[in-house]
């Protein structure tokens, strides 16, 4: 059910995911005056929200260049929606998927990354049959463990291929590290981005030598961000989540021990629906409202109040004092917000306690 704007937060129906408008736009403004300060780009990655209607916010107000992507179906989406500047920050490998990749090129800038010989050589082909020109990073495994080719000589192989295959051109580098967002000590954190900048480093100079010029150098997330962008190497941001943070973001610390500069802008709003029990209650928000891979939600400005287990369709949480009736409102702040979103059909976007916006997870469900 879309709800009506204008209407007050209490009439909402619950479970709903929420945005808290000021905090969202204090964010955007925070990371488009970083960036600008900074002398890098931002392409903001639209996995955390999969909204056109957010995206176009990033670009318009929070000054992105453009979107990431995960998936070509994310892609679509968004380039449907209007946004036409999209980087799909991962591999494309199946016949048909490259074919909807190569019809997306006639509609939008499109860029790609590839870690294989064979799927360069297919993406070319496809490319050249259709007459369009992709552009096309490689990607490095700089820690993540996941895809990417090493550093060095085994990426300029790659890029030297892209460079010669006839409806590919070769822009650059991919080389972000997940698993050191979350690392929520600075200094180890720190350490861990040095052992990145350092083999992309290398790696651009090696790419260099060879007469190949990195346009983009992309990676860098909410957790890790002023480390790339001051590493005089990396030129494009990769942050998502800053826009509307989680309860495992608020664990990471700057280096004076204070929290990342976002503000919690992502809730579920949930209604009591048992008090059944003494010191306890139960909330209508379970993990198919609020995701639990990073752990459990917290109940946003009640201390006394403990999220403290979750079931399909049950949130229950510890009440010591037995505030809580029937339909009273709580709103919890997800352990992530990427993929609570992706639980959700829509954001119900407010402000002063009103609904001022409904913004469609465009591209929901869309996982090819």
């Amino acid at each position: 059910m879309i709800p009506e704007r204008g209407i007050s937060i209490a009439e909402l129906d619950t479970p709903a995911l929420i945005v808290d408008l000021d905090a969202f736009e204090a964010n955007l403004d925070h990371m488009r005056d970083y960036v600008e300060r900074a002398g890098v780009r931002l392409r903001a990655h639209a996995k955390t929200h999969k909204s056109v209607d957010v995206a176009k916010l990033q670009i318009t107000r929070g000054g992105a260049c453009g979107v990431c992507v995960q998936k070509t179906a994310e892609a679509e989406a968004l380039v449907a929606g209007g946004i036409t500047d999209v980087m799909i920050s991962n591999q494309v490998t199946a016949p048909a998927k490259v074919a909807r990749v190569a019809a997306l090129t006639e509609k939008a800038r499109v860029l790609i990354c590839v870690d294989d010989s064979d799927n360069i050589a297919a993406l070319s082909r496809v490319m050249s049959d259709r007459s369009v020109s992709l552009e096309v990073l490689v990607e490095i495994d700089v820690g993540n463990g996941r895809c990417g080719v090493k550093p060095g000589a085994d990426a300029v192989i790659l890029a030297k291929q892209i460079a010669a295959a006839d409806g590919l051109r070769f822009v650059g580098l991919q080389a972000y590290q997940g698993h050191a967002q979350h690392i929520y000590d600075h200094a180890e954190r720190k350490a861990a981005v040095d052992a990145v900048i350092a083999q992309t480093t290398q790696t651009v100079e090696m790419l260099k030598e060879a007469g190949l010029a990195c346009d983009i150098v992309a990676g860098a997330g909410t957790g890790t961000h002023p480390f790339e962008a001051g590493s005089g190497v990396y030129n494009e941001l990769q942050c998502g989540s800053y826009v509307f943070m989680d309860t495992d973001y608020g664990r990471v610390r700057q280096k004076d021990d204070t929290p990342l500069p976002f503000q919690n802008a992502l809730f579920v709003l949930t209604s009591i629906m048992s008090v059944a029990g003494d010191g306890r209650a139960v909330c209508d928000a379970g993990h198919k409202a609020a995701s639990i891979d990073c752990g459990l939600s917290l109940v946003s400005g009640r201390e006394d109040l403990i999220y403290n287990d979750a079931s399909d369709e049950h949130g229950v949480i510890k009440d010591p004092a037995n505030s809580l009736h029937l339909n009273d409102q709580l709103w919890l702040i997800p352990g992530h917000c990427d993929p609570t979103v992706n639980l959700h059909d829509q954001i119900i976007a407010v402000r002063k306690g009103k609904v001022e916006e409904v913004w469609p997870v465009s591209a929901r469900g869309m996982g090819s």
